[in-house]
C-alpha cells in the first residue's frame, strides 16, 4: 500500500517472532528497563528485556486488553471484565474493578496514563459491530465516564505532554478525535483532530512523542504515521506485514519505538506473503518518546 506522508529513513527489524494473533499494548517499564505487550487473542502477557535478550509470557484468565506498571509495584491489567491488579511473581490477577457488568460482550482494549498516574482506557464489543465501547478514566476514588459517545472499538487514548489535550481512536470510524482536559477531566467538546480512510488502514494505538506529536498504527495500511499536534500528517514508517497495532518508545533514551502487530484476519495467502505477521517490530523513529507515569489506583 502507498503511504502519504513523508516517508521516514527508518530500518524496521523484528525482535520477537511471537506469531501474536493480535498484539497490543506495549508500554516501556522504566523501573526495570524492560517492554511489556499483550496477546489479546491468545490471552498472553509478555515481558521483553533487551538489555540480556530475554523474554517471559504468562496466561491470562480471559483476554487482555493492556498490562500497565503499578506505582506499588506489579501491574495494572486490563482483561474482558474490567480492570485487575497482576503479579507477575506468582502469575495471579484479581479484579479490581467492573466498570460494564451489563456489557458481557464487550471487553476492555486500550490505556495509557496522565501525569497524576490516573488510567484512561476503553472498551470496545468485542464483536466489533456494536456501538458500546466508552472510554473512561480511573483515579484512585472512583471510576469516571468520559461522556463521549460510545463507539464500536476505542483505541489509542493518548495525552499530551502538558496534560491539556486527549486523543481517543474511533477505529472503525476512521477518526481521531481530540479533546481538551482539564483537572477534573475532559474540558470541553471533542474535535476531529484527522481522519484516515479506509483504503489506507484502520487507526489503532497511538501515543505522543517528546514533541508532542501523535504517532498512530494503522491496522491494514501497513505502517505507522506521525502527526504534528495541528493534525498535520508529517511522517509515515512503512512496514513489511499490514496490521500495526501500537507502538511504545523505549530503551534507555526512550528513543527506540517498539510496535506490535497482528495476524488477526489474514488468510493464508496473506501469511503466506506476512510470515513476520504478529511479530514485535523495533525502529529508530529519530525522536524520544515520554515516559510512562506508573497507574495509581
Amino acid at each position: 500500500m502507498r503511504m502519504s506522508g513523508e516517508a521516514i529513513a527508518a530500518e524496521v527489524r523484528p525482535v520477537l517472532e511471537v506469531g501474536a494473533t493480535l498484539g497490543e499494548g506495549p508500554v516501556w517499564d522504566a523501573r526495570d528497563g524492560v517492554l511489556w505487550f499483550v496477546d489479546i487473542k491468545q490471552r498472553r502477557v509478555y515481558r521483553h528485556d533487551p538489555a540480556r535478550g530475554a523474554t517471559e509470557h504468562w496466561t491470562a484468565p480471559e483476554q487482555v486488553g493492556w498490562v500497565l506498571p503499578a506505582a506499588e509495584g506489579g501491574m495494572i491489567a486490563g482483561l474482558k471484565t474490567g480492570v485487575h491488579r497482576f503479579d507477575p511473581a506468582s502469575g495471579a490477577f484479581t479484579l479490581h474493578h467492573d466498570p460494564e457488568p451489563a456489557l458481557p460482550g464487550n471487553r476492555l482494549n486500550d490505556a495509557t496514563t496522565d501525569a497524576a498516574g490516573r488510567i484512561w482506557f476503553g472498551s470496545m464489543d468485542d464483536g466489533e459491530q456494536g456501538l458500546t465501547g466508552r472510554l473512561y478514566r480511573l483515579d484512585p476514588d472512583g471510576l469516571r465516564e468520559s461522556g463521549l459517545p460510545p463507539v464500536a472499538i476505542t483505541n489509542g487514548p493518548a495525552i499530551s505532554g502538558d496534560g491539556r489535550t486527549l486523543y481517543h481512536t474511533d477505529t472503525a470510524g476512521g477518526v481521531i478525535w481530540r479533546v481538551a482536559l482539564d483537572e477534573q477531566g475532559l474540558a470541553g467538546a471533542a474535535e476531529i483532530f484527522t481522519t484516515i480512510p479506509a483504503a489506507e488502514g484502520h487507526p489503532d494505538g497511538s501515543v505522543v512523542d517528546a514533541e508532542d506529536c501523535l504517532w498512530v498504527g494503522l491496522y491494514g495500511g501497513w505502517g505507522v504515521r506521525r502527526y504534528d499536534p495541528s493534525g498535520r500528517l508529517i511522517g509515515t514508517v512503512a512496514f513489511p506485514v499490514a496490521n500495526i497495532t501500537k507502538i511504545a518508545f523505549g530503551g534507555p533514551d526512550l528513543r527506540t519505538a517498539y510496535a506490535t502487530t497482528a495476524r488477526q484476519g489474514l488468510d493464508a495467502q496473506a501469511l503466506a506473503a506476512q510470515p513476520l505477521a504478529g511479530a514485535l517490530f523495533a525502529f529508530e523513529p529519530g525522536v524520544a518518546g515520554r515516559a510512562l507515569v506508573p497507574a495509581r489506583i
